[in-house]
């Protein structure tokens, strides 16, 4: 009897930590508080560009765009090959280079979705990565192994993530369930 009170009291302390955890973070979706995101391609367009919109995080099937950096809100409807909204918008010509909030406007709440476009001076090429892709550059070999020293002497900052919190908790579950068994069979046999 003991240990099966034992076992229930691992199991409790075990998943009430990872339980309230993963309510917290379901209920976060960013800091300033949106609740989806929205991709805009290509993101640095020049002015008098069109772009596209994908947005995510509106339950219903419709919405609309806004930018001051738009000409014309744009007109949100479903994806036809994902559960996002897109639509399509087109940078002012008068726009002036920097990055501009993009909100969305959907299941009747106005800036639900945020994200943010930058527009560049007209003529200017989008900025390029600037570090080899580990893909077999061929020639970029010295560049790469440079980049992986600089990444490799970096220091980290990160500690245990949630894997690891998870798995340290269910070990230790195993260990109190182990000891508590180990006593009951002391009891009765003595």
């Amino acid at each position: 009897m003991f240990a099966l009170r034992a076992i229930g009291a691992a199991a409790v302390l075990v998943t009430l930590p990872v339980a309230a955890a993963h309510a917290e973070g379901a209920q976060s979706g960013g800091n300033d508080g949106s609740t989806g995101s929205v991709t805009v391609t290509p993101y640095a367009p020049a002015p008098g560009t069109q772009v596209d919109l994908r947005v995510s995080g509106c339950k219903e099937s419709k919405g609309k765009a806004y930018s001051d950096a738009f000409e014309n809100p744009g007109d949100l409807a479903p994806s036809a090959d994902q559960p996002t909204l897109t639509t399509q918008a087109h940078i002012r010509s008068s726009a002036t280079p920097g990055i501009y909030e993009v909100k969305v406007t959907c299941d009747g709440v106005s800036g639900k979705v945020r994200g943010s476009v930058q527009v560049l001076q007209p003529g200017r090429p989008a900025q390029a990565p600037t570090a080899p892709v580990h893909a077999g550059g061929g020639g970029t070999a010295q560049l790469t192994a440079a980049h992986t020293t600089e990444i490799a002497a970096a220091p980290r900052e990160e500690g245990p993530g949630t894997r690891h919190v998870v798995i340290g908790l269910v070990l230790a579950a195993v260990a109190s369930v182990a000891v508590a068994l180990r006593g009951a069979r002391r009891r009765r046999s003595g």
